[in-house]
């Protein structure tokens, strides 16, 4: 079975620095001999096998070993350049000595190798385990990511359905339930103008159902429009403003003072219907839990944005309540509101004391879709 070509260059590595290290304690040990005057010739060997084990392993180390215990046995244990002896009990134990001792670095250095080598690959794990909870925590991120735009996606569809109800259905009372209401009250005028024939308690009945018929009128052509009013379409987002804020004051006994432009450019259908059910759903808050008998809206066009802002001097939100607003815990109407706005990039924000509370919602106009709207005004 062939090594993998990363191991056999591995191993040439190991070994190559041993023979190296060998071959430079025995030359830095002639280098050193004379000052020595030739006492233990181990001194430089001594390095060569540390760096072995420390580094090299234990094959390398043992090569060191026999590499050095022979070239100091050749050259510098007397008769110098000869394998003989001058004094083998004494020089035998001292290869000996070198040997065991040799031994002895190089299993304390496997140890270390092996405890750095048990190290680095608990490391290792540790970043492949780290490696692939990041990549599962991205992958999770990237679904959350997803689902939460499916999610505003439904959201905005919802929204767009239910906008297109509104109007579906205020087309309904116009045209069908109003067209029958102007018939029955064609045939109520009719009986009444032969009133003189009927007694006192009919022709009081036929009165009172030609009020009737008349508030009930009245009453669909507000529901109508209050579900989609025909001036957004026809007249733009300032003239339906102000036909609903009137409405809304004579309805609520509260005054409203607004604010716009008078040369207030056209916006897209979208952006209008949603700053328009910003101001309506506001104004219904005002009226049912602010206690404020006045209110302030000010629309109007800021370095590329348009601003919209709503304000009250009523009682004010508690602190505990802004938190659940602003984390979108609670408050279906705020949400309805911040989903609307973050269609176009928009953000709302909501600041409130004791002295009332401001909403204030921030819509970015595209440049190419003001160009457009304005086009489209001219033709």
């Amino acid at each position: 079975m062939e090594m993998p070509q990363s191991s056999t260059t591995e191993n040439v590595r190991r070994y190559s620095s041993a023979i190296f290290a060998a071959i430079a304690a025995l030359f830095l040990y002639k280098l050193l001999a004379p000052a020595l005057d030739g006492q233990n010739p181990y001194h430089t060997a001594w390095a060569a096998v540390v760096f072995s084990a420390w580094y090299c392993g234990v094959g390398p180390s043992l090569f060191v070993i026999l590499l050095d215990l022979i070239g100091i046995w050749y050259w510098f244990l007397p008769p110098a350049g000869s394998f003989q002896l001058a004094n083998p009990r004494a020089d035998i134990f001292g290869m000996l000595g070198f040997v065991v001792f040799s031994g002895l670095i190089v299993a304390l250095g496997e140890s270390h190798r092996r405890s750095l080598a048990k190290s680095r690959f608990a490391e290792e794990q540790l970043r492949r385990a780290q490696a692939e909870l990041e990549q599962k925590v991205h992958e999770r991120t990237t679904e959350l990511r997803m689902a939460n735009d499916n999610l505003r996606e439904l959201s905005s569809h919802l929204q767009q359905l239910r906008d297109d109800e509104r109007k579906q259905i205020a087309r309904e009372l116009h045209d069908s339930v109003g067209q029958l209401l102007a018939g029955l009250s064609m045939n109520i005028a009719t009986v009444q103008s032969q009133s003189h024939k009927l007694d006192s308690a009919a022709a009081r009945a036929v009165s009172e159902n030609s009020a009737i018929v008349q508030q009930i009128g009245k009453e669909i052509r507000t529901i109508s429009h209050l579900l989609h009013p025909p001036l957004l379409d026809a007249a733009g987002l300032a003239s339906a403003l102000r036909w609903y804020i009137d409405g809304f004051s004579e309805r609520s006994h509260i005054k409203v003072d607004f604010e716009i432009p008078a040369e207030f450019r056209r916006l897209s259908d979208d952006m209008e219907i949603a700053i328009f059910r910003l101001v309506q759903e506001c104004l219904t808050n005002i009226h049912r839990h602010s206690g404020s008998d006045s209110a302030k809206i000010t629309i109007r066009e800021d370095d590329r944005n348009v601003v919209v802002e709503i304000q009250d001097a009523g009682k004010g939100i508690s602190l505990e309540k802004q938190l659940e607003l602003s984390s979108g815990r609670t408050g279906v109407g705020f949400r309805g509101m911040r989903e609307r706005l973050r269609q176009f990039g928009g953000d709302l924000d909501i600041h409130s004391d004791n002295k009332g509370t401001l909403v204030k919602a921030r819509l970015p106009l595209q440049p190419a879709e003001s160009s457009n709207l304005d086009e489209a005004r001219a033709s």
